[in-house]
């Protein structure tokens, strides 16, 4: 039987479902410790829906995990997100895609990145050996702790100066000894496995390629549609392995104009997929557009993170956020706060979207819904805008936002 055949349009919506920005993200249905709080309860589903929210240290208007729960449900309480990750029950961090938080039932899943770290016996740094052993001990007997109470989690210079403790706490986390399924702001909170992840979940025991194919087939149900590279990308797996178990994972092949090696979740076939379209500013961490690549192939939009881009190279600014109106990326905004005010440094709007009047005019009433709603969810109220592309409809923005 050839494959199923789906034009550019179809792969674009059918994956903008899949990744729960087109119609209803659903709620999870078992409680683990949310039962009281229906925002933890939908920002669960929606973490269960992905499979994995990446984490960063960077924090403008909120933090990123936040943002991909925003996103996705409006304004859900940013304590509730906290809660539906860190509760210490729902879900754990890991390495998935990169730093992730990850459902705790998908702890056997990554069983084959922890023995591959074990034989390689380090993470980023070796730490002496009595370092684990004493991390271990100080675990057993005292309970959980941040890598303060380890005894520090930098020796006093650069951030990546770190004590022997914190490193052979980070190597544990990756062979799986330490987990961590809480966070005290945004320290770690370290405990044993044995402790914190339940009997069942560790007594699962699965070969390398069993835990491969049930990922590369979660990446497949996240993406809706993929190329062999974007499933790989998705849990950060080479793309041989991903030749390997594609038998296994359930996916079926398709054939997408423009394409090569596609394959999509059989339950993403079917109809074109409906439903209202979220607007929003989208977190560069993103899972819509984490992968530079696929974001380009998807939506012909470049995307780039520039923190890390010294500041007089940057292009459109420090934690540059997408804005989705629509079902496509139509623009960016750079944002700041200033005490109750969202400011948007910079915001610029991509030339096919204000190549009409009609278009232009659709596009700034989008960006003011989504620089409003922004900042009501964070607690402003007011939007400025410093700087806008092209500078002819910087007076209709501003009108559309008064």
């Amino acid at each position: 039987m050839p494959p199923v055949e789906l034009t550019p349009e179809q792969a674009r919506r059918t994956q903008l479902r899949a990744q729960g920005l087109l119609g209803r993200v659903a709620t999870t249905r078992d409680g683990l410790g949310l039962r009281g709080d229906p925002g933890a309860r939908r920002a669960l589903g929606a973490l269960r829906h992905l499979g994995a929210v990446q984490l960063d240290t960077i924090s403008v208007l909120a933090r990123s995990h936040e943002l991909v729960a925003y996103a996705r449900l409006g304004a859900v309480g940013r304590s509730s997100v906290e809660h539906a990750y860190w509760n210490g029950t729902a879900a754990f961090e890991y390495w998935s895609h990169a730093a992730c938080v990850l459902p705790i039932e998908d702890w056997p899943l990554y069983a084959f990145r922890r023995r591959a770290y074990q034989r390689r016996g380090h993470h980023w740094h070796r730490a002496p050996e009595q370092a684990s052993k004493d991390v271990l001990a100080r675990l057993r007997a005292e309970g959980p702790l941040t890598a303060t109470g380890l005894g520090g989690a930098k020796k006093g210079g650069e951030w990546f100066d770190r004590t022997d403790h914190k490193i052979a706490a980070e190597f544990l986390l990756a062979t799986g000894e330490v987990v961590c399924t809480r966070r005290v702001g945004w320290r770690r909170v370290y405990d044993l496995a044995e402790r914190a992840i339940p009997a069942g979940l560790r007594a699962v025991d699965l070969s390398d390629d069993e835990c491969v194919a049930t990922l590369v087939g979660r990446a497949g149900r996240a993406l809706g549609v993929a190329t062999r590279a974007d499933l790989a990308d998705y849990v950060r797996v080479r793309g041989d392995q991903v030749d390997t178990v594609i038998e296994a994972t359930g996916l079926v092949p398709v054939s997408v104009t423009g394409w090569s090696n596609a394959w999509a979740h059989p339950d993403a076939l079917g109809d074109l997929p409906r439903g209202r379209h979220r607007t929003s500013l989208l977190s560069p961490f993103d899972s819509l557009v984490w992968d530079r690549k696929r974001t380009q192939r998807m939506f012909a939009f470049d995307h780039r993170l520039e923190a890390y881009v010294p500041k007089d190279k940057r292009v459109h600014g420090y934690f540059t956020m997408p804005l989705l109106a629509g079902g496509r990326l139509i623009g960016r905004v750079d944002p700041a706060r200033e005490g109750g005010t969202l400011v948007a440094r910079k915001a610029s709007l991509e030339p096919a979207a204000v190549n009409t009047r009609p278009k232009a005019d659709r596009a700034i009433t989008h960006l003011a819904e989504a620089l409003r709603e922004a900042a009501e969810w964070v607690g402003c109220h007011s939007v400025r805008v410093e700087r806008l592309t092209p500078p002819a409809l910087a007076a209709p923005l501003t009108a559309a936002l008064t």
